[in-house]
């Protein structure tokens, strides 16, 4: 038995990364999830995890591919228990000052539909069924979420808004729905950027990117799921609401001379 047994979840940015590693470890776990995302790559997840799983390719940025996502885990079973934000884009860490004032506008749409109406959209198809289930929502912040640098202008403002969303949210839906988020550090995987600034998907991780966290560790995207897991479960959680769980390998606490005490060029002591 798994701590999410008979739980329902819509997940959105399922296809890579954070999202398609988190939905393996609900499966694992005994839910059956809902997996969301605007890439074609989703659809081969049930090919590794089974029938747990229904992929469904949608613009979560848009009220109908939310709609689409909700409507599949009613159609297929019957209820819905947890709601997984999970979809964002990058800035690629543009500067304002790097982006023409022209496109700013665009980008701003652009960047923050996915990055800040998706999840709140997702919410909102969702919210009556979360209410009748009492069950939770789970942001995906970031590092960027209470610290600059973490991105560029756009990208730090669009999760700085999904901390105060969180907060909002779990004012707005107490007693019945919990609202907590996730702020990871550093995962491998390719991000999509801003289409209107011209951006392509690009590595998150660079080079030199270790030596730089406390931890002196890259994780895997695969790191966050007891995060996930942990606030997925009411069992586990069910006093927390409000939250945003930092996990982002000590960047938090990183120093100006040594990213940690005990690292001694590059290596822990």
């Amino acid at each position: 038995m798994g701590v999410l047994d008979g739980k329902v979840v819509v997940l959105t940015g399922a296809g890579s990364g954070i999202g398609r590693a988190v939905v393996g470890e609900y499966v694992t776990q005994g839910a059956r999830v809902v997996a969301v995302d605007v890439s074609e790559q989703v659809r081969t997840l049930p090919d590794e995890l089974g029938d747990a799983v229904l992929p469904v390719v949608a613009d979560v940025s848009t009220w109908e591919g939310n709609q689409a996502a909700a409507a599949a885990a009613r159609d297929a079973w019957g209820r819905i228990d947890v709601f997984v934000g999970n979809a964002g884009i990058t800035d690629g860490a543009r500067a304002l000052e790097q982006i023409d004032g022209a496109q700013l506008p665009g980008a701003f749409t652009e960047l923050f539909g996915v990055n800040v109406l998706a999840p709140m959209l997702g919410v909102r198809a969702v919210l009556d069924d979360l209410i009748a289930s009492q069950g939770c929502v789970i942001l995906t912040g970031s590092f960027a979420s209470a610290n600059a640098a973490g991105g560029g202008a756009l990208y730090t403002a669009s999760k700085h808004a999904v901390l105060g969303l969180v907060r909002q949210l779990a004012y707005e839906l107490a007693p019945d729905v919990r609202v907590n988020g996730v702020a990871p550090g550093v995962a491998p995987t390719r991000l999509r950027g801003t289409a209107s600034l011209g951006q392509g998907a690009t590595d998150s991780v660079l080079e030199g990117t270790r030596d730089m966290l406390p931890l002196q560790h890259v994780a895997g995207a695969d790191a966050y799921n007891g995060v996930f897991t942990l606030l997925a479960s009411s069992e586990l959680s069910g006093v927390m609401t409000g939250s945003l769980v930092v996990a982002d390998s000590g960047l938090g606490i990183r120093g100006v001379n040594r990213p940690g005490g005990r690292v001694v060029s590059g290596s822990a002591a």
